[in-house]
């Protein structure tokens, strides 16, 4: 008995701990937003007049499968509700948090947002940086047998691609999850919307100047994979001399801001770290897309506690989503396609390339 009551305690304090815990704040800040969306939320009688399940119940089971991906059947001795039931309430809550607040946490960089995020990557000696750019794979444990091929890649195991890009506080601002894991990263990048406004020329004014030579458009860092376009920075593979092993350094060191943010990620919503068992896709996406909006929640929430948090204060302006074009607006045909090779001019690519490593040579390289 004692033994039992040891575990109990045990399992009550690692439970309580802070990247866990901060889901269950959602659920004592905005349930009265998911039960005013979805009225399966609500609690109902019976035919015999009795209470049902509670709201709050509900969204326990959900939170409790995002944070420690347990499975449904483990619900009935915790929140005392069906495995049916606790399935049922995640698919329910997942497209209720999409909804709700994805346009929100789930929303591209607006112009404030992204002044300030250039000014922090002008501080680290990347002038006019966005963010940093990478996939990774979530293993799909009950893909269907017809589909094992196509969502199969280099794991040999089925898994279905995300693409992220992440600031340093890891905030997520542009998410893509879908495809199937037989695809790699540049596949993902082609199909992918992160330069679609910029390509229809609806992207906010980015002009800097660098070791002279000016630029009209921000960039992402990426790995090796990716290819050579003016939007995009990578490492040296080979560096040799001092300025190229510093660039790569540099680089290396601040495109692990996307790799932190999976990382964080994974840790706080455990369904995303282990093998996804649902059958539908559709459901897959709505629980990636939550788990993202709810670790920006967490972003906001604890971004005080950041070094240099004046930098990231977002909630303090009233910034909102930029509504739809609308046709009047987009390019003439010749336009768009001249913007489209200017975003993948490789020859822009290696003048920057090279910008920028004399810059960050010139900044700190020389001591």
């Amino acid at each position: 008995m004692a033994v039992h009551r040891q575990q109990r305690a045990t399992l009550g304090a690692s439970s309580s701990r802070r990247p866990n815990s901060q889901p269950r704040m959602f659920i004592r800040r905005n349930p009265l937003e998911v039960v005013t969306h979805d009225d399966y939320f609500i609690q109902k009688r019976d035919a015999s007049g009795r209470l049902g399940l509670s709201s709050l119940q509900k969204m326990t089971a959900a939170i409790r499968m995002f944070t420690y991906g347990v499975t449904a059947d483990l619900m009935d001795e915790y929140v005392r509700i069906g495995e049916s039931t606790a399935r049922l309430s995640m698919k329910k809550f997942v497209k209720a948090i999409v909804s709700i607040f994805g346009g929100e946490y789930l929303r591209s960089p607006t112009s404030n947002d992204i002044a300030r995020l250039l000014e922090v990557g002008q501080r680290r000696g990347f002038p006019r940086m966005l963010g940093s750019i990478d996939c990774m794979h979530w293993k799909w444990k009950n893909c269907p047998s017809a589909w094992k091929g196509m969502y199969s890649g280099h794991v040999n195991e089925p898994t279905i691609i995300l693409e992220a890009v992440a600031s340093y506080d890891l905030w997520i601002w542009h998410a893509f999850f879908g495809l199937p894991g037989s695809h790699n990263d540049i596949n993902v990048l082609d199909r992918s919307s992160v330069f679609a406004a910029l390509a229809e020329g609806r992207g906010p004014p980015c002009n800097y100047t660098i070791n002279g030579h000016e630029y009209t458009m921000g960039y992402y860092l990426a790995d090796g994979i990716y290819p050579s376009w003016a939007t995009l920075v990578k490492t040296i593979l080979a560096p040799h001399g001092k300025k190229k092993k510093h660039f790569a350094t540099c680089q290396e060191f601040a495109r692990k801001d996307v790799e932190r943010a999976f990382g964080v990620l994974q840790s706080r919503f455990a369904i995303v770290r282990g093998p996804a068992r649902y059958f539908q896709p559709e459901v897959l996406k709505d629980i990636m897309y939550a788990c993202i909006i709810l670790h920006n929640m967490i972003v906001e929430d604890e971004r005080h506690l950041y070094l240099g948090a004046d930098q990231f204060n977002y909630e303090a302006n009233d910034d909102t989503p930029s509504e739809p074009i609308s046709r009047d607006n987009i390019p003439e045909f010749m336009e768009f396609i001249a913007q489209h090779h200017r975003i993948r001019d490789r020859v822009t690519h290696s003048q920057l390339q090279a910008d920028l490593m004399e810059h960050l040579w010139n900044m700190h390289g020389r001591a």
